[in-house]
């Protein structure tokens, strides 16, 4: 379900569709990252991705730039694999960070 917030004239009863787009990025490199991570035989704990990003003002509303903030738990996790493993994602891997960054700037 996809819905619009209620001062919008929804019911707020689902996620919309621009969040889904960085929901997809963030999934996307989250998931080449903890592959490339178990390939290198890298034991995490925790792991969690955020797309923070900056917005038009006027319509039709656009994002302006993307920043991936990748996050790790673990113990005596190697600082030069991890970064790795991110650009790896951020450089090769993932599509829709890819195709993003065809329209927008995008960081990591």
């Amino acid at each position: 379900v996809i819905d619009l917030a209620e001062d919008a004239g929804g019911n707020d009863a689902g996620p919309r569709p621009k969040k889904l787009l960085l929901v997809a990025a963030a999934g996307c490199t989250g998931l080449d990252v903890v592959e490339i991570l178990k390939k290198m035989r890298i034991d995490i704990k925790g792991f969690n991705v955020q797309i923070e990003s900056g917005m038009t003002d006027e319509y039709p509303k656009q994002y302006t730039d993307l920043k991936v903030v990748y996050e790790f738990e673990g113990k005596d996790l190697p600082k030069d694999k991890l970064e790795r493993a991110c650009q790896l994602s951020f450089d090769k891997y993932c599509g829709v960070l890819a195709m993003y960054k065809k329209a927008v700037p995008v960081s990591y």
